[in-house]
């Protein structure tokens, strides 16, 4: 009995010994990738690392879990603030792709004229010379439209992130079924487990389902979820990081009156500066 209690004891002590170890690798892996991430961040441009206070890129990619060398999709990269962030950090062992809305749906707003529809689509397809301006010629990037992802990228990514991304693609819901083709396209790419990292204009709670349907920029936190569980991914952790309790728009607002956008009339440019940025949901997902 007394050599059966030693061999346990001695077999218990052993795991705890590759416990520990293994929680050292992965402070030692966490530790390099923040020592990294503030190198990024502090090698930006002033007027880039200006917004910081109002979008906590630190605070969100760490929420999401966002590593060096994992295999990333941003959708809707815009004018390219969290790219520039993104590409350096993810690395030459990562890789790093761009997803903008489908070709299609860019005749929807019923704005953009046939010479600036081209040129999103022109962007999209140079977004590896983009990032090469970023973070140099051996980073692995690609961009591509929600309608022309290759098939060999599906089951392949880690995490897709969805900044700012969600409201346009809910607004033609109804009319072209775009939220649900795009989130399936998402589930697709991700591996099993993958991250599904959501920022997004939040609508106050009572707010009038109609207007929070996309076409302000604001859309209900519980109906982000509902519309993601749907797709098939679970919703794993909220965050407050990027809220703004100042936020308070009301039937005849649109997100695009706050900075950095102020599409507001000139007398009323100092009380949406007050305001600052939107109020934020911060969520992420994983595909089950």
């Amino acid at each position: 009995m007394l050599k059966i209690q030693a061999v346990v004891l001695l077999f218990s002590l052993a795991i705890v010994g590759c416990a520990n170890l293994f929680n050292d690798a992965m402070s030692a892996d966490q530790a390099a990738a923040k020592v990294k991430l503030t190198a990024v961040l502090e090698a930006r441009s002033d007027a880039l690392k200006a917004r910081d206070l109002s979008r906590h890129p630190r605070e969100t990619l760490e929420f999401f879990g966002i590593m060096p060398s994992m295999k990333v999709a941003e959708v809707l990269p815009g004018g390219g603030w969290y790219t520039q962030i993104l590409a350096p950090y993810i690395g030459t062992e990562g890789a790093i792709y761009g997803i903008n809305y489908a070709d299609t749906m860019w005749p929807m707003f019923g704005f953009f004229s046939e010479n600036m529809i081209a040129n999103r689509i022109a962007a999209m397809d140079a977004f590896d010379e983009i990032i090469t301006g970023i973070a140099g010629a051996n980073m692995t990037a690609k961009g591509f439209a929600f309608d022309r992802i290759p098939a060999s990228l599906n089951d392949s990514l880690d995490a897709v992130l969805m900044i700012r991304a969600t409201h346009n693609l809910n607004r033609f819901e109804e009319t072209a079924g775009t939220r649900t083709r795009a989130l399936q396209e998402v589930y697709a790419l991700l591996k099993p487990g993958g991250i599904v990292g959501v920022v997004q204009h939040r609508a106050p709670i009572e707010a009038d389902n109609a207007w929070a349907n996309g076409s302000n920029g604001y859309l209900k936190q519980q109906a982000v979820i509902e519309m993601f569980a749907t797709a098939g991914f679970e919703l794993v952790a909220s965050s407050e990081v990027n809220s703004n309790p100042n936020d308070k728009p009301g039937i005849k607002d649109s997100v695009w009156r706050l900075p950095p956008s102020l599409r507001t009339p000139p007398e009323n440019e100092a009380a949406m500066r007050a305001i600052g940025e939107s109020d934020r949901m911060t969520l992420k997902f994983i595909k089950k």
